[in-house]
């Protein structure tokens, strides 16, 4: 061990308000990193869910051929893939009429069962069981009769909550369509390309490979996509103003210390310790305090995430935000990025007192206490 190592090792940092301020802060930077993949999470999970990541359309119906297929799995970062029909739909219960999308899918199992959103069930009074009579216009109408299989509740308000999940046969049916045969298909890709221009790039690749019409979902929902945006520029300006916070909070705790230890400081000088040396053994306690303060942040900052990521208990304005709750998603090794990144800018920060070491004379300083 070394002289600063071992001398860093008898000196206590006093200064407990510089180091809950940086507890604080951790608090808020992990939380707020936490809430951004939150968001990130679940609006993602919600486009996935209502129109995948990437669609493919045509002028006329998609045939669903082997060579299409080995075209799909050919392409680099395709996670799956799946046909779909989406076909606009009036249903009816009493006197009540509401417009609709039907969306057909191969996960919908049981002939005429429907999934409805818990909306729409409000709207026409319906429940689980019940009959939905639904029209569908084109050159004629045509009437279907579907069972209520359950009611679901959009995690994210979209602009197309009323939405109808049925089975991709009934509707193959009701179009006259073959079993090979969908209005659409739905890709969706792996995690390297969920960022915006990631999937305008795939959507590209997609469409020039196939020779069909591409569309990503980022496009589709831009909007969502620059709320996204905002938020991580929002999470980058606390993590900056944050660190800061906690750094100049240190620095004040640290001259402190110097100014208390001046004595020390002097004897050290006096014994033949260099300057560096003696600035070294200070900011190894600074950093010591700085990591307890950091450890006791994030231990505060994911027990308020489980709590929250359990029971949902902040709420939030779905008409504002999307979601109906703060989204939190804990991702440790953006936690752990976070705190070295706040370690780092506040021990470069922490330099600047330690200069006031190379002013204290020892023969004004030394007066005879210890360590």
């Amino acid at each position: 061990m070394g002289a600063d190592s071992f001398i860093a090792s008898r000196i206590r940092f006093k200064g407990k308000v510089s180091v809950w301020a940086t507890a604080i802060s951790a608090f808020v930077m992990i939380v707020a990193v936490s809430v951004a993949s939150g968001y990130r999470k679940e609006l993602h999970n919600a486009i996935s869910e209502t129109v995948s990541d990437v669609v493919l359309t045509d002028t006329a119906a998609i045939r669903i051929t082997p060579g299409l297929e080995e075209q799909l799995a050919g392409i680099e970062g395709i996670s799956s893939w799946a046909p779909a029909i989406v076909e606009a739909g009036i249903v009816r219960s009493g006197d009540v009429l509401e417009g609709v999308i039907f969306k057909g899918t191969p996960q919908m199992t049981g002939r005429l069962q429907v999934r409805i959103p818990e909306k729409l069930a409000r709207k026409l009074r319906l429940s689980e069981g019940d009959d939905l009579l639904a029209y569908f216009v084109g050159e004629k109408v045509r009437l279907r009769k579907f069972k209520i299989a359950e009611i679901y509740r959009p995690a994210v308000e979209l602009d197309e909550a009323l939405i109808v999940y049925a089975p991709l046969s009934d509707l193959q049916r009701l179009l006259g369509y073959s079993a090979d045969q969908a209005g659409q298909i739905e890709v969706r890709l792996g995690d390297k390309w969920h960022s915006r221009d990631g999937m305008w790039l795939k959507a590209g690749e997609i469409g020039y490979s196939t020779g069909k019409m591409a569309e990503a979902s980022s496009h589709r929902y831009a909007n969502l996509f620059d709320w996204m945006q905002l938020i991580d520029m929002n999470v980058v300006a606390i993590l900056l103003l944050m660190s800061l916070v906690a750094a100049f909070n240190m620095i004040s705790g640290l001259l402190i210390m110097i100014m208390r230890s001046t004595p020390t400081i002097g004897t050290l000088k006096a014994l033949g310790m260099a300057d560096r040396g003696i600035a070294r053994t200070f900011l190894r306690v600074a950093s010591r305090s700085t990591v307890l303060g950091l450890a006791a942040g994030n231990a505060a900052a994911l027990l308020f995430c489980l709590i929250q990521g359990t029971t949902h208990l902040i709420k939030l304005n779905p008409a504002n935000y999307f979601v109906s709750f703060v989204p939190v998603s804990v991702n440790i090794g953006a936690i752990l990025a976070t705190d070295v990144i706040a370690w780092c800018i506040i021990m470069l920060l922490l330099l600047i007192p330690s200069m006031q070491i190379s002013r204290i004379d020892p023969a004004k300083s030394v007066k005879g206490e210890t360590l």
